[in-house]
């Protein structure tokens, strides 16, 4: 069912004589991703009180290119927060009667329970917007005041993040992913911080596997995520990690994909068969070092660590320039040595500053593109260690991540900074940017 009644009327202030209405299509919801059917005879009411300010607010996310919408009752106030492209914004207000009546609106959408209250409920709605669709999770989680807090998550289904290329994998990188699975053995971790992209991250990984030549496996989930040749492998009922692998074996899978590596019983399971088939697997950790060392200590076997670890990925997000107002510029030599760009870069890019009337001092409207913000869309810098011998050593000896960090480093890994300067040197971010994403 599809629920798009009510537009959006917008006043044209430059008009002082008479008060010109446009009107703009709201955002369509198209029903709850988890199939079940709003009520809205039973909720008639909430409907006709919440339906279209809860389209208003979606919409203004969505014009705006929002990831993430935050509704928070703060007083006798809900506040709206957006994040655009990583970067937080103020939304609209609205009385704290409105924003809880929105809140309830979105569950009744999402298939949640809208009379359920104090316990964290998560759902999903699917949108329409300008011939787009969205997927938008929302997450309803109880305050200690006794008020709702309401996240929805933005997936533009029409800009995916599967491929290496869409997160702006090298050539260097993706030849390393080819060569790393094909010895058909080890473990390969995909390491960041909770909510880092670090899941994205890893089916880009995968991604990057000749599916043809390899036959891979998954234990997680894709989601949404279009993963051609790639078989979601479902565990028995009372099976263990160990037990599903070795069933994936007897098929003759080349690749396993495990789910999240949270604890010790899980480390050693996936280390106990890695040394006969290639295992990726996520860690939460701050980056590619950290999650080699977590690895290491839930083994309680370091040598074994040591011996089956082959390589870990981590990431950072980094916005995009807007190519539609970024502006080029010819950079100075002493800035190219203080950075490490190679001394023959003749361009760089920053980000568009309005253009200002000479005579009457105004600006020129806003990028319509990116809405003034300069950069559109966000990419990943990349780190990676490649386990060597010298860094096997290490790992048996229990060396911190920073001393495996420092090792990879001298013998030529991928870092951020590096990776970062790459993504500059394309023109595709600003120094400004990078610097901003390393200080944060």
């Amino acid at each position: 069912m599809i629920f798009g009644f009510g537009k959006k009327r917008d006043v044209d202030d430059d008009d002082e004589d008479e008060d010109e209405e446009e009107e703009v299509d709201l955002v369509n919801f198209q029903g709850a991703t988890n199939g079940k059917s709003a009520d809205l005879a039973a909720n008639a009411r909430l409907v006709q009180a919440a339906l279209l300010p809860t389209r208003e607010m979606v919409t203004e996310a969505l014009e705006r290119r929002a990831e993430v919408l935050r509704l928070d009752v703060k007083g006798e106030k809900g506040q709206v927060a957006l994040s655009v492209d990583g970067m937080p914004y103020a939304g609209s207000r609205m009385s704290k009667q409105q924003a809880t009546a929105v809140t309830q609106m979105m569950k009744v959408l999402a298939g949640l329970d809208a009379k359920l209250k104090g316990k964290h409920q998560i759902g999903g709605v699917k949108a329409e917007f300008q011939e787009i669709k969205y997927e938008l999770t929302t997450d309803v989680a109880p305050q200690p005041d006794g008020t709702e807090r309401l996240t929805i998550r933005i997936r533009n289904m029409k800009h995916k993040l599967d491929t290496p290329q869409d997160l702006g994998f090298s050539d260097a990188t993706r030849a390393q992913i080819r060569e790393l699975t094909s010895r058909r053995h080890g473990l390969i971790i995909v390491a960041g911080p909770a909510g880092s992209g670090v899941t994205t991250t890893l089916f880009a990984v995968v991604r990057g596997i000749d599916v043809y030549l390899y036959s891979i496996y998954t234990m997680m989930e894709p989601g949404t995520r279009e993963l051609i040749n790639v078989k979601v492998f479902q565990p028995n009922e009372g099976d263990d990690i160990e037990t599903t692998i070795m069933r994936m074996m007897r098929e003759e899978a080349d690749v396993v994909v495990a789910k999240p590596i949270r604890d010790a019983d899980t480390t050693k399971q996936l280390l106990n068969l890695a040394d006969r088939i290639c295992i990726m697997g996520e860690v939460a950790a701050k980056d590619a070092a950290s999650g080699i060392c977590q690895v290491a200590e839930w083994s309680e076997d370091r040598q074994k660590a040591s011996e089956v670890i082959d390589a870990a990925y981590s990431q950072k997000l980094i916005r995009l320039l807007c190519t539609s107002c970024r502006e080029a510029f010819r950079p100075n030599p002493k800035l190219l040595e203080k950075v490490g760009l190679p001394p023959e870069t003749k361009t760089l890019y920053r980000k568009g500053e309005p253009l200002v009337d000479e005579k009457t001092g105004e600006e020129d409207p806003p990028c319509e593109k990116c809405n003034g913000t300069g950069y559109f869309g966000r990419m990943a810098m990349l780190e990676v260690i490649i386990v060597s011998d010298a860094i096997r050593k290490m790992i048996a000896e229990g060396a911190t991540a920073d001393q495996i960090k420092a090792t990879a480093r001298s013998e030529g890994c991928l870092t951020f900074h590096k990776d970062g300067l790459r993504l500059v040197a394309e023109g595709k971010t600003s120094l400004e940017e990078l610097q901003r994403v390393f200080k944060a």
